[in-house]
């Protein structure tokens, strides 16, 4: 019996501590945010903080927004965030609460008995109960609880780090969308040049009706083009303001960079990828501390599936005249209906289920990672051919076109066509670069515990024209 008292002194200890638990798991939060994803995580719980924030996002806001700090105003302003850390706090407090036992109760008895002139004879009684069983399992319970909070405090960081990746995609999104854009202006102009000699050539009868509305067509189809480049620009740019929960006012003041980042001198390897600690990522490990609670949610069934409760009460009782009555009462349901033989073989079947998912996820992890890392090596690869190929062979041809063009041996539509290539394969040298700074976003995301699905590139609207004959 001497697990009680220390089960009892653990319910003191505890019944103030929820918010010192809380603040603990936030600052695990924070430590994750900051020494895994290299952002700092902020929650806003005063006026102060709140204003803090919004003097720094205004700051932020002055220059074009980089993507380390579009993700640091998207984990400290963020209200979608903000949400995410007040509803993980709240089921921190739910947890702390179900470990504590509960409170115990006090009864009270007043009985009058009258006898008509006789004198009236008055019956107190008093108890206070509680329930044994709850002290006896409080430690286990205790454990269980720890092992929820654990649940909690991994969880929040597998949202942390989904912020994270969400709005460096998002900023990658954006920014793209703006730098291809505006390259499609380029090609507007290009085939409007050439609209435009075609319609003055056939006016002066050096032109055929067929082919001014081939250069004709060629514009429209660059303009078109040029719309649905600018729709994307600008939905890409809404969804990172959303994603960093920025209002009217800050969304007007959002200025995005000109281009998207270089790209690395060489892309990680993939044995440095290989040995990264599988098994610390945190799905793996939510997974096994569910497991974990859920070995002991089947401790504890086996022994409440048969007593399932043992009160113990505290009784006084005097009466007029008499002297006064001390003693317990014990309070113990039969088993006689309910054997818990149902409770035991669905906990049982939970923890089957538990083990199996663990398994699966741990299983699933280096394939995982191998599938983005595949998307990740072969997105660099690709931008690095249009970086150091494609693009640079593209320029030397509209540089010889101009030559060719001073010396008359091409014609201008020549010209102005391996102008719309140039342009062209720069466009998709750009997406090229957007999905490999996905794919690396994707890729460090999966390393650390939250899977996400390699993009399929897809062909670019900009496809080179060929150059026209006349």
């Amino acid at each position: 019996m001497k697990a009680a008292p220390f089960a009892l002194a653990s319910a003191i200890v505890l019944s103030g501590c929820a918010t010192t638990t809380i603040d603990d798991n936030f600052a695990a939060v924070e430590r994750f945010s900051r020494d895994q994803a290299g952002s700092e995580a902020r929650w806003l719980r005063s006026e102060t903080e709140r204003a803090e924030m919004e003097a720094e996002v205004d700051r932020l806001l002055a220059e074009p927004l980089g993507r380390d700090d579009a993700v640091r105003i998207g984990l400290g302003y963020s209200p979608a965030f903000q949400t995410i850390l007040a509803e993980a706090a709240a089921t921190s407090a739910d947890v702390s609460r179900s470990a504590r036992l509960p409170n115990p109760i006090f009864s009270f008895e007043r009985l009058v008995r009258t006898g008509g002139g006789e004198r009236t004879e008055l019956d107190i009684g008093r108890a206070l109960s509680f329930s044994l069983l709850d002290v006896l399992l409080l430690p286990v319970r205790l454990e269980r609880a720890q092992l929820r909070q654990q649940q909690t405090r991994l969880q929040a960081s597998m949202a942390t780090l989904k912020v994270i990746t969400d709005v460096r995609t998002a900023w990658i999104e954006a920014v793209a969308a703006a730098q291809i854009a505006n390259y499609h202006e380029g090609v507007v102009r290009a085939t409007s040049t050439s609209a435009e000699l075609g319609r003055r050539m056939q006016a002066a009868g050096n032109f055929s009706r067929l082919e001014r509305a081939r250069e004709q067509a060629l514009h429209a189809d660059a303009v078109s083009t040029q719309i649905r480049a600018r729709q994307s620009a600008v939905r890409a740019r809404e969804a990172l303001v959303q994603m960093l929960g920025l209002p009217p006012e800050k969304a007007l003041a959002l200025r995005l960079p000109e281009r998207l980042p270089d790209l690395p001198l060489r892309p990680l390897d993939e044995e440095t990828v290989g040995h990264a600690a599988l098994d610390e990522r945190l799905d793996v490990r939510r997974a096994r501390a569910e497991l974990e609670a859920t070995a002991k949610d089947l401790g504890l069934t086996r022994v409440t599936s048969v007593v399932n409760g043992l009160e113990v009460a505290a009784l006084r009782n005097s009466e007029t005249g008499e002297r006064a009555q001390r003693g317990f009462e014990i309070e113990l349901p039969l088993p006689l209906f309910d054997f818990g033989d149902a409770g035991r073989a669905g906990d049982k079947s939970r923890y089957l289920a538990a083990f199996n998912r663990t398994a699966q996820i741990a299983r699933n992890a280096t394939s995982q990672v191998r599938a983005v890392y595949d998307s990740y090596r072969n997105s660099h690869d690709l931008a690095r051919h249009y970086r150091d190929e494609i693009v640079p062979l593209r320029k030397s041809i509209a540089e010889e076109a101009v030559l060719q063009y001073n010396g008359m041996f091409i014609s201008v539509f020549e010209l102005l066509a391996e102008t719309r290539s140039q342009v062209a394969s720069v466009i998709q040298a750009i997406e090229a670069e957007r999905e490999f700074w996905i794919a690396e976003t994707a890729l460090h995301a999966t390393l650390l515990g939250t899977p996400v699905t390699p993009s399929t590139s897809q062909p670019s609207s900009a496809a080179p024209a060929p150059a026209a004959e006349h």
